[in-house]
């Protein structure tokens, strides 16, 4: 059984909201009953007209009660509870926020104007974080208060934030309501959509994009799994757009990058080309190593996950250990919740453990001296097997500096390098009864975060499914077929990645993009080493076009890569997205539009910051900077240098055998 639920562990977060704390999950999982479900339903405020949507019910949506702490005019916008014609579940439904673009523009009939749909990940994560956190028009600060934001994607056209599936942040859902699987997500998601065009009739031959991260990297591709499916969709999507999202299997995602990870931030290893090695090895004996060719000369084998010493299928600590790296996964935004999830200086926990079990285990594991300088020696780690991800992690908080040196728990922020855990939290905004009224939300329940999805109560058999509980294949298995779609229907897909992030880095989307065949041929034809820039003309990343595919890796920026980057993002979806901006396309005759600099990138690697911010009191937001020494940067570099020229020297060897 353990078996299956490793070979299930190949599920693609796209989580985006918050990183739920490792010892609440546990208890969580541990606890969690059928009887301890969520039942929610949606509250009927005065006004709310009788019987089927229809256009009526746009003066019952719209947010016309003030806001709380709203000191700036908005646009007309409007929220509430749409049913997901969900049959037998009445009060299954997807709470939604939308704002217009400009005055009368979310009622136009102008066939020709676009709107947009973004959808956070989790799996149960909400929404209203991409709103208030990242790419919406008002942003919560620490103070709680709220102030527009000047990078805002409705600037472009018509937004709508959706809580999905049922049940997360404000959208409802009975008890037995949840849905099964990400087929089921699908069709809730388009019986929602064929309730909102009644009401706003419009939006059905309007063009959509559809947009989201994280765990809406497996929403999105079944989503238009359904799409392609239906003779008459309710809407027009027009092209496809996923930020971090982890199509492929965990080891994709989570374990295979952690060496091109080390390579963007060796901070992470303090300089040290002893660990580098170490870490070097780990991922070849794991099979880590894959070789991306252009175009891409065959399939990648499927990953295998090799265990911790020890550990056996049947493995209750090893079930822990899978849940624990998946939980790395969850939403990145409760930085409260994140901080108290590990002690400082302990590998991380396991689930159920005592504390004289894990000060045991912490015991063994200093004696193991985990420092990993010389340690390679041929075998995989008998102490994290392949689960490099949490390795990298303990070592960062144990050994290397600034990490190393921070009086608080889990001072590695994986999902921006560079930067702390945030601290940003829009709950009691949303939760304020002034907020609840004015947004039509429900009463039946509290807005959170994320919450543990329970995919219709699948907890009795989660050792069967994947860590998240989602018994649904990666949509890395299907995008051959999707691709094959998206050409005849002439819609492009464009794949982005914040170059901090090291829970879903890059590497993992350019892995899946060179394992799809589209428009004829495997992969990219041509490696992505094109520059752009924002609009004051500064390096914003890499950008490569091919057969309607488009690839952005945009530098300086974390998981959420509109809350890290907000004007790299504008600029992004200006121009990429919305925008007819062919800078990295490459051209019939082979060459590439804005050209090619290989020397931005070392092997595989954009070179992150020397400066890593910091915090260095946990109970203050203050933050100081820290970098290492230059001699310690050259040489480093210098190291560097010899093992990506090494690398390019025997995948060139590679090529021509």
């Amino acid at each position: 059984m353990m078996t299956r639920m490793l070979r299930m562990l190949q599920i693609d977060m796209r989580a985006s909201a918050s990183l739920l704390a490792l010892a609440a999950l546990a208890v969580g999982v541990a606890a969690q009953t059928d009887a301890d479900i969520p039942n929610s339903f949606p509250h009927v405020y005065p006004g709310q007209p009788s019987g089927d949507y229809s256009p009526a019910w746009q003066n019952y949506f719209q947010v016309t009660e003030p806001l709380p702490n709203v000191t700036v005019p908005l646009n007309r916008n409007w929220a509430g509870s749409v049913s997901v014609n969900r049959p037998d579940h009445p009060n299954d439904t997807y709470f939604f926020w939308a704002f217009e673009n400009q005055n009368g523009s979310f009622t136009s009939t102008d066939a020709e104007k676009p709107w947009g749909i973004w959808l956070n990940g989790g799996p149960g994560a909400s929404s209203m974080l991409g709103l208030l956190l990242e790419n919406g028009p008002i942003h919560v600060t620490l103070a709680n208060n709220i102030v527009p934001n000047n990078y805002s994607w409705d600037k472009f056209m018509d937004y709508v934030w959706i809580d999905q599936p049922v049940g997360s942040g404000y959208s409802t859902a009975d008890r037995f309501g949840y849905i099964e699987d990400e087929d089921q997500m699908a069709a809730d998601f388009f019986g929602f959509l064929s309730n909102f065009i009644k009401v706003f009739p419009s939006f059905a031959n309007r063009p959509l994009y559809l947009t989201g991260e994280s765990y809406a990297g497996i929403y999105i591709p079944y989503i238009m799994k359904a799409y392609f499916g239906m003779e008459n969709p309710p809407v027009k999507i027009v092209k496809v757009v996923m930020g971090n999202a982890a199509i492929g299997s965990l080891q994709e995602t989570q374990e295979l990058p952690i060496i091109e990870a080390i390579g963007t931030y060796p901070q992470t290893i303090a300089y040290d080309p002893e660990v580098y090695a170490y870490f070097q090895e780990q991922t070849h004996l794991c099979g880590y190593d894959l070789n991306l060719t252009y175009p891409q000369n065959g399939h990648f084998p499927p990953l295998t996950l090799t265990l911790p010493e020890g550990e056996s299928d049947s493995s209750e600590r090893m079930v822990a250990l899978a849940k624990s790296e998946a939980a790395r996964l969850r939403n990145p935004l409760s930085a409260a919740a994140a901080a108290s999830a590990l002690r400082k200086r302990e590998p991380s926990p396991f689930f159920g453990e005592s504390e004289a079990e894990l000060e045991k285990r912490h015991e063994a594991w200093k004696q193991e001296k985990r420092d990993l300088s010389g340690r390679a020696n041929g075998t995989v780690d008998p102490w994290y097997g392949c689960f490099l991800g949490s390795e990298i992690s303990d070592y960062a908080t144990n050994f290397s500096k600034p990490w190393s040196l921070i009086p608080q728990t889990e001072p590695f922020w994986p999902y921006a390098i560079d930067q702390p855990p945030l601290l940003l939290d829009p709950t009691e905004y949303l939760n304020d009864n002034q907020t609840r009224t004015a947004l039509h939300a429900p009463t039946s329940k509290d807005w959170i975060f994320q919450f543990d999805y329970p995919f219709n109560s699948s907890y009795a058999s989660q050792t069967a499914s994947n860590p998240f509980g989602d018994p649904s294949v990666e949509a890395a298995a299907f995008f051959t077929e999707l691709a094959t779609n998206l050409s005849a229907h002439n819609i492009p897909i464009v794949i982005y990645s914040g170059n901090d992030d090291s829970v879903v880095a890059h590497l993992s989307s350019e892995v899946t993009i060179q394992n799809t065949t589209f428009g004829g041929i495997q992969g990219f034809s041509k490696k992505p080493q094109t520059p752009w820039y924002d609009d004051q003309g500064n390096f914003a990343g890499i950008v490569h076009q091919e057969r309607n595919w488009t690839y952005i890796l945009i530098a300086h920026a974390g998981h959420q890569v509109p809350l890290y980057a907000p004007e790299s993002a504008f600029v992004f979806f200006r121009e990429f997205v919305l925008g007819n901006n062919q800078t990295g396309l490459v051209n019939a005759d082979g060459s590439v539009v804005g050209g090619e600099q290989p020397s931005l990138l070392q092997g595989d690697v954009l070179p992150g910051q020397l400066a890593i911010s910091y915090q260095p009191d946990p109970a203050t937001p203050v933050t100081s900077t820290f970098v290492y020494p230059a001699a310690t940067v050259s040489a480093w570099e210098t190291f560097f240098s010899s093992v990506v020229s090494a690398s390019s020297a025997a995948q060139a060897t590679i090529t021509a055998v």
